[in-house]
């Protein structure tokens, strides 16, 4: 039996299949962004204490929840390939195999989230700030077995060609996390104020609403019924725990590298003023929002190949992979320069303060030329992982990442060059070399993605 959306429209259509795909999931993605900025809006309106635990905690957050989200959505590809092979009952079967995968990642996850203080201590977050952060990571740890199941579903759905059922969950869930976050912030109504406690409280329910919004989904629409996902659960069956993994651990290791470039870089810049960090701030919240056009298309052109390679048109799916690299390449070229072009109107929209709109402006520069190269290397590393090529881009993100990219902003920024470039002291050397890194990383992706059959 096969799923009904499983009837594909002609394939000259596949790329404006993609295209509706990835709009759909963009929608989505914005809406979970969403969540961070009404958390940061409450936060700051109740305290300057609150927005700087809020900081220090979403990014320790981040830090351990992106690489488990990788894990997870690696597994797209597998029952992507399934769909195409038409052999949805093998789908519950390896669905019930990656709760494994999920219990295992909550376990850790939740582990290091319950006792992040080795790392607060590590970063110098200042000790009167500590007791708010560990408060707020308390909370937010006890909600991420939800998230992971949720982001479970979320795979599932983008790898049957449903992303409209994430996407309108998403969207509620943004609206009722809005009130949700001021009314436990705040209290009310016989709640008592938590303060910046309160927005990790909503992000606990909203968590668990999405998690049985998603049961339900599942129990009553019929795209899923042919997927036998309701039957007794198997034991751990090694093999494709081995496969999970392999595919799972280099991309979660990946995403590790990718978001700690990001968090480090920060910490660093730090060093320089609040100017400085304040205008870095703005830079990547800006590079952030733009990451998800490639991402969005990455989930949705990935979903697609897979979907020909399940079906044995591999030529067509090897076509189909390398025309969308060069789909999000122009793509990101045409949002650079937008961005280039736009950079001091976008800078006065995030402050009024002239040092920092002046230097912010001048870092979306850098942040433009980041976003072509970020969109190339992202469509092409969520590519590879259909060919289950995940080694190779994980050794480079880790030397060009961290140690082009990270090390080499390092050492322009405070040292330089011996007899070549003094210490820039400014954050632009760490944007400079983050370009440098990723458009090596996109090369290399490029060559690679090019050479998949």
């Amino acid at each position: 039996m096969t799923l009904p959306s499983d009837r594909s429209p002609a394939r000259p259509g596949d790329l404006r299949a993609i295209a509706v795909h990835a709009g759909t999931v963009f929608v989505g993605q914005i809406a979970i962004m969403g969540f961070g900025v009404v958390d940061t809006i409450v936060a700051g309106r109740h305290s300057a204490l609150a927005l700087a635990a809020l900081a220090v905690g979403g990014a320790v957050f981040a830090t351990v929840f992106i690489p488990l989200v990788g894990l997870v959505q690696a597994l797209l590809p597998v029952w992507a390939e399934m769909r195409g092979a038409r052999r949805p009952a093998d789908i519950g079967p390896s669905v019930r195999q990656a709760l494994y995968v999920c219990a295992a990642a909550s376990v850790l996850g939740m582990a290091l989230l319950l006792y992040p203080a080795p790392l607060l201590r590590w970063t110098r977050v200042p000790p009167g700030l500590q007791p708010l952060v560990l408060d707020y990571l308390a909370v937010i740890a006890w909600s991420l077995p939800a998230t992971l199941l949720f982001r479970t579903f979320s795979t599932l759905s983008q790898a049957l060609g449903l992303p409209r059922l994430v996407t309108w969950l998403q969207v509620v869930a943004l609206a009722v996390k809005l009130p949700l976050s001021i009314w436990l912030t705040f209290g009310g109504a016989g709640v008592p104020a938590m303060g910046v406690v309160g927005c990790a409280w909503a992000t606990f329910v909203i968590n668990h609403l999405l998690l049985l919004l998603a049961l339900a989904l599942l129990l009553t629409q019929s795209p899923y019924a042919p997927l036998a996902l309701w039957r007794r659960m198997e034991r751990p069956h090694l093999p494709t725990l081995r496969a999970f993994a392999r595919l799972g651990i280099p991309a979660a290791l990946s995403m590790l590298f990718e978001v700690t470039s990001f968090t480090l870089m920060a910490l660093f810049i730090a060093r320089l003023g609040a100017t400085a960090a304040a205008a870095h701030q703005i830079a990547a919240n800006m590079a952030a929002l733009m990451f998800q056009v490639p991402l969005s298309l990455a989930v949705a052109a990935g979903a697609r190949v897979s979907y020909w390679r399940g079906a044995g048109e591999q030529t067509h799916a090897a076509r189909l992979a390398w025309q969308s690299f060069r789909a999000a390449t122009l793509m990101g070229a045409a949002l650079a320069a937008a961005v280039f072009i736009a950079r001091p109107a976008l800078a006065a929209i995030y402050t009024e303060d002239g040092g920092v709109a002046r230097l912010a402006a001048r870092l979306l520069a850098w942040v433009a030329l980041y976003h072509l190269a970020d969109a190339a290397q992202t469509v092409a590393v969520f590519l590879l992982r259909c060919y289950r090529v995940t080694l190779a881009p994980l050794l480079v993100y880790s030397v060009l990442l961290w140690g082009v990219g990270l090390a080499g902003g390092y050492l322009l920024a405070y040292q330089g060059l011996p007899g070549l470039l003094p210490a820039q002291q400014s954050p632009d050397a760490f944007w400079q070399a983050a370009v440098v890194a990723l458009m090596l990383v996109a090369a290399a992706m490029g060559v690679m993605l090019r050479r998949v059959r």
